[in-house]
């Protein structure tokens, strides 16, 4: 499967496009899109690649990864999948918008599809298989292609890093456990796209993590 990235809003957030070539299907994960334009440019994207949005896909329910949900929502008619054990942070964005100070006016969202380990979603021929990562949310989840070697961690693991574990329902114990156990057990020629900044891999991430 085909990846693309995005960098949107104030927190430089990855938002991806995965997306299957031969049946023009394709997945957002973490739209995080807060303004028209960056709304324009994931619009103008689907339209000039002729792609057919299948999956809104949320790897956690942090404001900065949801922003765009609810533009895709209205205009594609897609539902929103996410681990449910996130959806109270959806109940609190107004809680969440404060936190950060932003004067942002958001409606909390329903997951209309609940996503847990070891499920799939598939994409034409393709699959997506669903790791749980929780930690840094208790719903965090990741995105494994095993045919494309990658996986898409949202913000469980960086390069160099881990999520933050300070925010309602982290918890920096069971996010190292999530990461060892989950993770780093995949080949260690798998790519690691996560939620901000470069991609790494699972070798690069056992060898150089400071918190693994």
């Amino acid at each position: 499967m085909k990846i693309d990235r995005f960098e949107f809003n104030m927190f430089g957030e990855n938002t991806y496009i995965i997306s299957d070539p031969e049946s023009g299907e394709c997945a957002i994960v973490d739209p995080g899109m807060v303004s028209r334009a960056e709304c324009e440019k994931i619009d103008k994207f689907i339209e000039s690649n002729h792609l057919t949005l299948k999956y809104i896909i949320c790897t956690h329910l942090h404001v900065d990864h949801i922003f765009g949900v609810r533009h895709l929502m209205d205009k594609y008619g897609v539902g929103l999948y996410a681990s449910k054990d996130d959806e109270f942070l959806s109940e609190r964005i107004g809680q969440q918008l404060r936190m950060f100070h932003l004067p942002i006016d958001m409606e909390g969202l329903a997951i209309d599809h609940d996503l847990r380990h070891g499920d799939k979603l598939k994409l034409g021929g393709k699959e997506l298989e669903i790791i749980a990562v929780p930690g840094h949310s208790p719903g965090s989840i990741a995105l494994y292609d095993p045919e494309g070697k990658s996986v898409i961690t949202g913000d469980a693991l960086f390069r160099t890093g881990i999520g933050r574990t300070d925010l309602p329902g982290g918890d920096y114990g069971t996010l190292i456990r999530a990461i060892k156990n989950n993770l780093l057990t995949l080949p260690p020629e798998t790519k690691v796209y996560p939620g901000h900044g470069p991609a790494s891999s699972i070798d690069y991430e056992k060898r150089w993590n400071p918190y693994l």
